[in-house]
């Protein structure tokens, strides 16, 4: 591959290679850490002389979001920092991929690096970092006071601004709209696809009475869709998810099933813990298991692998090992079996899948 990393973000990741610091993973959990603390854990990781020509980049609202989070940061373990400085490096390396050779130059070296599902990731994440996005003005003012001003718009708006934020704001917005516009607003996003500059700026010029400083978009942008709704739905509480999929099943049970499908993926096995996952694997069957382990990382491997019986473990192994020429959607219909069955089990109580709200923590 060409050298493409030269920018000062990367010669910053390159610098934390260079320092020859191992982090050895831990057996504890780790924590899902939001963006603002991935940040901090970078800027700690770089140190203080590195750090500090980054600061002189952000503005003083960003030095100061930053450094609250530096100073609340305590304990981190190094399987944390091992993850975060990880995606900083791939988030680096897209961008300069995007940059200078193009969204598709960007997702064809990633999928062959990554794999088709991180290489989607990576660049949503640095797509919506590179673009001028309109009502970023969101995210700074007041939450309490957004959040009702919003809920007085019609579903249509609603769906066009969430489509711009984060996935956890958006859960939010969502979780605090009045409950005739939670179905209509997501209706309105999952079937939303491009929008044209003219459409965005009549938005714009409707809100300019309650929002300030919303920057037009230049080129048609990727809003909303069923990847989108589903990506906020994983972060919503469970409370209001299964209030929204009840209503969503009567309204419009083919846009509820689409989003189900999408909302677990095969990669999320990984966060799910042994009990679950010996149940599911109880009811797979042995060839799903072969051939949607054909692509899986080591992780993935071991997860299964030490969840099985010993003979069971055993049969997958030779099994893999004599399986060759395994076509790739055979593949992902495997992994797409298995998570069904995963999300049919949970559904009946069976197994747990991990997602926001504290309505299923478990104490023990």
């Amino acid at each position: 591959m060409p050298e493409i990393i030269n920018s000062d973000a990367d010669k910053e990741v390159e610098a934390i290679q260079a320092s020859g610091v191992k982090l050895t993973k831990e057996p504890s959990p780790v924590r899902e850490l939001t963006q603002r603390q991935k940040a901090a854990l970078v800027i700690v990781s770089l140190g203080s002389d590195r750090a500090s020509s980054i600061y002189k980049y952000l503005n003083e609202s960003d030095i100061e979001d930053l450094t609250y989070e530096v100073a609340r940061i305590g304990k981190t373990t190094n399987q944390e920092v091992e993850m975060t400085l990880d995606e900083f490096y791939k988030l680096c390396l897209t961008h300069k991929m995007m940059t200078d050779g193009g969204l598709d130059y960007a997702r064809s070296v990633l999928e062959k690096a990554f794999g088709e599902s991180t290489a989607r990731n990576l660049l949503d994440k640095v797509s919506k970092t590179l673009a001028s996005k309109p009502f970023n003005f969101f995210s700074k003012g007041d939450p309490k006071a957004l959040l009702s001003l919003l809920g007085t718009e019609r579903p249509q708006v609603i769906a066009l601004i969430m489509s711009y934020m984060e996935a956890e704001q958006s859960a939010q917005v969502l979780e605090n709209l009045p409950e005739e516009k939670r179905i209509p607003t997501i209706t309105a996003m999952a079937n939303m696809d491009r929008v044209s500059p003219d459409a965005i700026a009549i938005v714009e010029e409707e809100m300019k009475r309650k929002f300030s400083s919303i920057i037009t978009s230049e080129d048609n942008m990727n809003l909303g869709g069923i990847d989108y709704v589903a990506d906020v739905m994983n972060h919503i509480d469970r409370s209001s998810e299964k209030k929204i999929f009840d209503e969503l099943d009567v309204s419009n049970p083919d846009l509820s099933r689409d989003i189900k499908d999408k909302m677990f993926v095969f990669e999320d096995i990984l966060t799910m813990d042994d009990r679950s996952v010996q149940r599911f694997i109880r009811d797979c069957d042995t060839k799903d298991i072969v051939f949607a382990l054909k692509t899986a990382n080591d992780d993935m491997k071991a997860i299964f692998f030490n969840n099985m019986s010993k003979r069971q473990a055993e049969t997958v192994r030779g099994d893999m090992e004599t399986t060759s020429n395994v076509r790739l959607k055979d593949v992902e219909e495997a992994q797409s079996r298995i998570v069904n069955m995963i999300r049919k089990l949970e559904d009946q109580g069976e197994v747990i899948i991990n997602k926001g709200g504290g309505e299923d923590t478990i104490i023990v």
